[in-house]
């Protein structure tokens, strides 16, 4: 039996910058019921020089896998538990699916819940 190369593979690569990644993850986590919004990232110095930094997203790609930690704000009257679960199978089924990518871990900080502002 003689190895042959599919055509799909012998054509070239494809790179996937990591703003399209940042972008599926964003949409995604959004789309979850109980997310009010993404927060940002705490730290220090070193958040600046981070992908995703400003987004609420923090993601690590290590050849052809990915971790992501996300930062939440959730709406209130929501179950922290069952949103960060839904959080962490939808976004982990979205760039498996979308990108191609596996996914080695998600991580969900819930930052704060958004209760709005009570008029004075």
């Amino acid at each position: 039996m003689s190895k042959t190369e599919s055509p799909a593979t012998s054509k070239g690569s494809t790179t996937i910058a990591p703003t399209v990644l940042a972008t599926v993850t964003r949409l995604t986590a959004l789309a979850v019921p109980g997310v009010a919004r993404l927060a940002p990232i705490p730290g220090g110095v070193n958040r600046l020089f981070r992908r995703g930094a400003n987004e609420g997203i923090r993601l690590d790609v290590t050849d052809s896998s990915v971790s992501v930690e996300l930062y939440l704000v959730l709406l209130p009257e929501t179950s922290i538990r069952e949103v960060a679960r839904r959080v962490q199978a939808d976004v982990a089924r979205a760039i498996e699916e979308t990108v191609g990518m596996r996914v080695t871990r998600i991580d969900v900080h819930v930052e704060d819940v958004d209760y709005g502002t009570a008029a004075s």
